[in-house]
Formats: structure tokens, C-alpha cells, sequence
């Protein structure tokens, strides 16, 4: 058994994973679940602020992330794990000075920070959440990791990855897009909601999403519509993970969420305050989505199911 550290900094978050590798594999088998996990922890440092428009890090939005990795160094170096990666995303792959990100970062864990691929990050997602949950053997799965500034689309069975594709639509960058009033406007509903289509025909033309014969939403959007469906008095991963809910229940919650002006959000027991102002837009994407997947594989996608394992506990699992 090994300790392994695993950060994972996107568009709006970043999280700490220290576990214990186990001996089971990926899929669950051999000897259990794969990970134990000693810490797992998330701070909002909203990375991304206004990459979209700028192309650019912003020195504030670096410096919270800066606080928060001397934080988790030191989680680290207290823990005792060994292997460690860190894994950047969406909006370090965006920006121009992204030099600047990746300098402070060596400098606090020691390690180079990986500003991975799209491709990369939605192998790592489908590991992390393929790992937790019962496998499906031939059928293929579809998981997607609703992210700040992206979202991926990975399409795979018991043996792995047969697709992948990352577009560039997350909670972060439409909010900052269209969505400006709160609630947001219709007219702003349909002109986000317009890119979403178009980011989906982009990842039809790599993924084949017809032969999806289930689905796995991955990631904080995701995991927090869920407990609204699921109504919730606090956030609970227990209950939110592993389960599955109709097309009609997450319809219904995300439009509710979409619909919220951000005080309404706010009260919300289950609501993180980093999520607050942009978790109109990750509803509006989970929600479109799926109406695509249902009309795409014709009937057979009636429901989804949501995973609190994702492209974080991928990483812990790659770490040699």
C-alpha cells in the first residue's frame, strides 16, 4: 500500500485528494475499492475569472490559488504521502500567461504542475469514476465532468476509453458569457443554451453518443443539482452518490436553480458559497445535455446517475 497526493485545479476549484492506493484495480475488483481516502478537500479560488474574456490569469484569482496550495502542501508534507501529482485544467490551458501559474506551483509541492489536455482530463475523469461504480461490462458508459470552463464527454466500457472529447463550455465561462442578470434573462437562456448545442455537435463528431446506455455526471454542478432534486437539508456525498435520478427529476431541479435569483441559491442548505453565481449555467448545461443524450439514443437514456469520484480520484490512481 502507498500514499499518493492528488490536486486537481480547474476553472473554479481546487482539491485535495491524499489515499492510500489499494489493491484493488480500477474497476473495483481485487481486493475492494481502489482508494481510502485520509484527505479530500476543496476550496472555490475561481481560477478562471475572466479568462474567457481576457485570456489572461488574474493576479487575485492566482494569488487565492496560491494560498490555498500552501495549504494543501503542507496537508502533504503532515500526511506523509509520497507520489504526488498536480493537475491543472480548463482555464491554465487557456491562458496566456499560464508561465506564471505553473513557476509558483513548482515552487510550493515541488512538482511540475500538468496542464493537461482535454483528452487527458476526461480519461482521468472516466478512471475516477469508473473506479466506484459497478461495471457494465460491453455496455458503454457515457460520464461527464461538468466543469468550470469545460466540460468532457467520455464515452467507455470495462475496457477502458473508446472516446473522448473536452469543448469549452463550463459554469465559470457561461456565467461570465451571457448569463449577467440574476435570474438570467430569456434571451440570455437561449444564447448560452445556443453554445452548449454547438459545443455538443463537437463532441458528437469524436464521440458517438448514441451508443451511450448510461450516464454519470461527474462533478460539483452536477453533484449539487442532485441534492436539490433529491432536497436535501445539507450536502451529504453519501446520498449523492450512486444516485440515479430521472430526466424529469434533474429537469426540474435545474430549471428550479436556473430560474433562482443568487440570494435564493444562497439560503440553499446544501450550497456551497463558491457555487452561488454560477450554478445557473452548470444547470442549464446538465440539463441540455441530457435533453440531447434522450433524443440522440432514442429512448434508451431516461436518467442519470451522479458520481462524487471523478478526475480526482483518476489522478490519485495514476500516480506510479
Amino acid at each position: 500500500m502507498k500514499r499518493v497526493a492528488a490536486i486537481d485545479c480547474g476553472t473554479n476549484s481546487i482539491r485535495l485528494l491524499i489515499a492510500d492506493v489499494n489493491g484493488a484495480d480500477v474497476n473495483g475488483t481485487g481486493g475492494g475499492a481502489p482508494l481510502s481516502d485520509v484527505v479530500r478537500e476543496m476550496r472555490v479560488v475561481r481560477l478562471g475569472q475572466g479568462v474567457d474574456a481576457t485570456g489572461e490569469l488574474a493576479p487575485e484569482a492566482l494569488e487565492r490559488t496560491f494560498d490555498a496550495s500552501r495549504d494543501y502542501a503542507r496537508l502533504i508534507e503532515e500526511h506523509g504521502a509520497g507520489g504526488v501529482r498536480f493537475v491543472a485544467t480548463s482555464a491554465s490551458r487557456d491562458a496566456r500567461n499560464r508561465q506564471v501559474f505553473v513557476d509558483g506551483i513548482r515552487d510550493l509541492f515541488g512538482v511540475e504542475p500538468e496542464v493537461v489536455s482535454g483528452d487527458e482530463e476526461a480519461a482521468l475523469s472516466f478512471a475516477g469514476a469508473s473506479s466506484v461504480l459497478p461495471s457494465r461490462g460491453k455496455d458503454p458508459v457515457l460520464v461527464v465532468d461538468l466543469g468550470g470552463g469545460s466540460t468532457e464527454f467520455v464515452l467507455g466500457d470495462a475496457d477502458g476509453v473508446i472516446a473522448a472529447k473536452s469543448v469549452d463550455i463550463g459554469c465559470v465561462r457561461l456565467t461570465e458569457r451571457h448569463l449577467r442578470s440574476d435570474p438570467p434573462t430569456a434571451a440570455e437562456i437561449a444564447a448560452a443554451e445556443a453554445d452548449v448545442d454547438a459545443a455538443l455537435d463537437l463532441a458528437a463528431g469524436t464521440v458517438p453518443l448514441e451508443r451511450s446506455t448510461a450516464v454519470v455526471g461527474v462533478a460539483g454542478s452536477i453533484t449539487t443539482i442532485t441534492a436539490h432534486a433529491l432536497g436535501l437539508d445539507r450536502y451529504e456525498p453519501q446520498r449523492i452518490h450512486g444516485a440515479t435520478l430521472s430526466l424529469e427529476q434533474i429537469s426540474k431541479a435545474a430549471t428550479e436553480l436556473l430560474d433562482m435569483t443568487r440570494e435564493e441559491r444562497a439560503k440553499l442548505p446544501y450550497m456551497h458559497p463558491g457555487r452561488v453565481d454560477v450554478i445557473g449555467a452548470g444547470a442549464l448545461v446538465w440539463r441540455r445535455i441530457l435533453q440531447r443524450l434522450a433524443q440522440s439514443s432514442a429512448g434508451t437514456i431516461t436518467g442519470a446517475t451522479s458520481s462524487e469520484h471523478d478526475i480526482l480520484d483518476g489522478i490519485a490512481l495514476s500516480i506510479k
